[in-house]
């Protein structure tokens, strides 16, 4: 029989802020519709600023006043209309981001990604499967959505076959591929896309610093351990008994007609290939940077820190998914001529055309928001009262995550949140001494662990869908109660691991990244 909807009085009072917060997102436009407003607004709010002669101290020795410029004039008028397309093809991380998904799409296209994902889970020790789920889920997030398309189904599968509840792995697999997002063992598509962004916003109060896409690697890197960990303990000891014992009859498919397929013979011979092909690269490549002579490391000091290998990690990104991707095709014989190496990387492109409009009003916005001085003068008058109310220390971190995890509630793109808040954060948190470095491995935090509870996230709706092929009565509701104590677990100990990582053990988050700002 159908359970009545509970009245107002019988709903607890986190589900009314969650019905709040999927209200209020509702009433959000298009992330693109969002920043054409903000540019349009930027120029309007600097015409009203500089009337009434808004301005700040610059607080750098010898700094001088800093005044809004206006763009609600003839001048403005003159310099948005002539700097239109340069701000647009100058916007950092637009050609970053797309020459390494030149390398993933061949990766994906050849399915090794996908042959590598389903080895990884389902040749897995059962005990050890959940676990196994979450790091899979982590480390996808190199291959942008296979993640989301590819393992959290499969995973749910795998979960039935042993006996288990499917949605206990379809939550570890969200868990890891959506909470864990900016966790990584390696350097994907999102560093060199928030490194593009966050060196723009310092450069409002540093014009010469660069922030590159190793900057939170190492700090990344752990972090993937300490997810997995976390995830599985949720998925076992909260989650999954929880669910309680599966019952076949609440799903909407024919379980009986899932086939879960191994790897084929052909497939293993492909990822030892792609593998080997992996080895060598590494092999190659390291010696051009470990040795004293090798010619990727800094000319000028001999050191990795600020070598062309770091500026240029990019091109190594789509070199180690390109060649090993094509290698495996050409074993699978699913790639055998150039034409499918083409049609591959024609193929990756054709799914960024959003992402391409999305950059082209993010970068005007961006632009407009340097060009009147507001981020300057934000981040003075923000810094200044962080100093008034003593909020100088590693405790204003605690703030600021909690702030991206709240946003993402409500804007859950990365790119779109960290274009709107890195101009105000990052040169404001650089103004009372910390590192755009320190600062963007924060964010990453709060804009990742909050993915799983809003419907904003692009692809929660793809997940729903998958849950109501298990249980026919999933809601949204279900799905946020489920994913809720993943996401309670990883921001406090995320954060946790934050404080300890950089002022516990003062370890930097990347290589030769600092902790500190000192101008």
């Amino acid at each position: 029989m159908t359970q009545p909807n509970p009245t107002p009085a019988q709903r607890g009072a986190f589900t009314r802020f969650l019905d709040t917060v999927e209200w209020l997102g509702n009433l959000l436009p298009h992330p693109i519709t969002l920043f054409a407003i903000f540019a349009l607004g930027i120029v309007v709010l600097s015409g009203i600023a500089s009337y009434f002669g808004l301005s700040a101290l610059d607080p750098r020795p010898g700094g001088e006043m800093i005044e809004v410029v206006s763009l609600f004039n003839a001048e403005g008028l003159q310099r948005i209309v002539t700097g239109l397309v340069t701000n647009f093809t100058g916007f950092t991380p637009l050609g970053t981001v797309l020459v390494a998904l030149l390398g993933v799409g061949i990766a994906e296209r050849s399915g090794m990604l996908s042959a590598l994902m389903r080895g990884l889970v389902m040749n897995a020790h059962p005990r050890a499967v959940t676990v196994a789920v979450v790091f899979a889920g982590v480390i996808s997030n190199t291959a942008a959505e296979l993640g989301y398309v590819v393992l959290v189904p499969l995973s749910a599968m795998i979960f039935h076959s042993l006996g288990r509840h499917p949605l206990a792995g379809l939550a570890a697999a969200f868990s890891g591929v959506s909470a864990g997002y900016s966790a990584n063992l390696l350097i994907g598509t999102v560093d060199p896309l928030l490194a593009g962004i966050t060196t723009q916003a310092a450069n409002l109060i540093d014009p010469d610093y660069y922030v590159g896409p190793e900057a939170n690697w190492f700090f990344m890197m752990v972090s993937t351990f300490l997810i997995a960990i976390m995830g599985t303990f949720v998925t076992e000891k909260i989650v999954e008994p929880k669910l309680g014992k599966y019952d076949p009859k609440e799903a909407t498919i024919n379980l009986s007609e899932q086939k879960i397929e191994s790897l084929t013979s052909e497939e293993k011979r492909g990822l030892l290939g792609a593998g080997l092909s992996f080895l060598f690269l590494g092999i190659l490549l390291a010696l051009t940077i470990v040795p004293e002579w090798g010619i990727l490391r800094n000319p000028e000091t001999g050191e990795v820190a600020g070598s062309p290998f770091l500026k240029g990690i990019v091109a190594f990104i789509f070199i180690t998914f390109a060649i090993p991707g094509y290698v495996y095709g050409r074993i699978t014989k699913v790639m055998r001529s150039d034409r499918d190496v083409i049609d591959a990387m024609s193929d990756s492109m054709s799914t960024m055309g959003m992402y391409i409009v999305l950059v082209f009003f993010a970068a005007q916005f961006v632009a407009f928001f340097g060009w009147t001085n507001f981020g300057s003068i934000l981040a003075i008058k923000g810094a200044e009262f962080l100093q008034t109310a003593g909020l100088t220390g590693p405790s204003v971190f605690i703030l600021f995550i909690f702030m991206c995890a709240f946003v993402n509630l409500m804007l859950g793109s990365a790119s779109a949140q960290w274009a709107i808040t890195a101009p105000i954060f990052v040169p404001m948190l650089m103004l009372i001494g910390y590192a755009p470095e320190v600062i963007q491995a924060a964010y990453r935090i709060g804009d990742s662990v909050t993915n799983i509870i809003t419907p904003m996230m692009s692809y929660f709706g793809l997940i729903l869908a998958v849950a109501v092929r298990y249980k026919k009565d999933t809601g949204i509701g279900t799905m946020i109660a489920m994913m809720l104590p993943y996401t309670i677990f990883f921001l406090i100990g995320w954060s946790a691991l934050f404080f300890l990582w950089v002022f516990g053990l003062d370890m930097p988050v990347g290589p030769s990244a600092p902790t500190y700002y000192t101008p």
